[in-house]
């Protein structure tokens, strides 16, 4: 079975009519938790990003609070968790400010996190990584939201 470009799936999409488009996205929304969650940002939560933004971060704070700090093979596993969790909201909502200050939070949080994430080659790295796509990101900006974030950025 061949599956359709996007393009030729928009132009179907727009040749159906309202109660069929309306079950097709109800099935899509069955069969996937990922894709439940991305209709309800669609719906509910894409008019107001400073609130769902809010929300992401409180989610990155209760994540965080269970980090065990005994074991860094524990710790790096929720990390990565934690990392994932950030990353599906900020692909929902596909706003570069969005993505910036998610993945700053997330590396405040980490910082501040009583881990010694240096000692950890894994860890350091993860942190890197992170850092070196703020900066990717940053450079996508306009200049005056540049600026902003890159103060942020040196701050960490």
């Amino acid at each position: 079975m061949d599956i359709a470009s996007i393009s030729n799936i928009k132009k179907e999409l727009k040749n159906l009519p309202a109660e069929e488009l309306q079950e097709i996205i109800n099935r899509l929304a069955k069969y996937k938790k990922e894709n439940k969650e991305l209709l309800s940002y669609l719906l509910f939560e894409a008019y107001n990003e400073t609130e769902y933004i809010r929300q992401v971060k409180e989610e990155i704070d209760l994540q965080f609070s269970s980090l065990n700090r005994t074991s860094f093979y524990l710790a790096k596993k929720t990390l990565r968790k934690v990392l994932r969790t950030t990353n599906k909201y900020i692909r929902f909502s596909g706003k570069k400010e969005t993505e910036i200050e998610l993945l700053l939070y997330f590396c405040k949080k980490m910082k501040t996190s009583k881990l010694n994430y240096k000692s950890s080659k894994v860890v350091f790295n993860l942190y890197i990584n992170q850092v070196k796509r703020i900066q990717k990101v940053i450079s996508m900006l306009h200049e005056d939201l540049q600026y902003d974030f890159r103060e942020e950025l040196e701050a960490l």
